[in-house]
């Protein structure tokens, strides 16, 4: 299969799916490697496909949004604080979409994170530490942002309140 029929079936592939869809295994199925995958969407990005990367693999930003988009403000450091927010967040029936953290040198930095369950928080949390990576929070002495989806305003408030109580949120 040729470069442009490939991507036209990654596209395909990518607006089917609400789910995120891992580069191994958009490879696996055109038998490619992954940095061919890789080098596939960022030729997809530059043509103005709205594909993002997530901890859990690519997606189409359109296909994601269900309910309403809201912004949070924490400040918390360690793994253990990151995941007690992220936890308190998808348990109230709140998606993370990303983390953004405000650089004074790069301005806005973001990361789509797309996490919806304890799952993908228990996952999110296992890539930290098996690659011994920093959260960008990290970078702003743990103040961060996060973008949520939620179903209604009942839930943002809920969400809040706990994020209150547990002293994360900074309003």
């Amino acid at each position: 299969m040729d470069g442009n029929r490939r991507k036209n079936n990654i596209i395909s592939i990518l607006t089917k799916s609400t789910t995120p869809i891992k580069g191994a295994d958009i490879a696996k199925r055109f038998d490619v490697s992954r940095q061919v995958i890789v080098q596939d969407i960022a030729i997809l990005r530059a043509q103005g496909n709205d594909i993002i990367a997530t901890p859990n693999g690519y997606m189409i930003l359109s296909n994601i949004s269900s309910g309403i988009k809201k912004t949070i403000v924490s400040q918390h450091q360690g793994h253990d604080n990151i995941e007690e927010e992220l936890n308190t967040i998808v348990d109230l029936g709140g998606r993370i979409l990303d983390v953004i953290v405000e650089h004074p040198i790069y301005g806005e930095i973001k990361g789509h994170l797309m996490i919806s369950s304890r799952r993908d928080v228990e996952e999110f949390i296992k890539r930290l530490n098996k690659n011994n990576a920093e959260p960008l929070s990290t970078l702003t002495d743990g103040v961060h942002i996060h973008t949520i989806e939620v179903p209604n305003e009942d839930v943002f408030k809920k969400i809040k309140d706990e994020l209150i109580i547990k002293k994360y949120l900074i309003e």
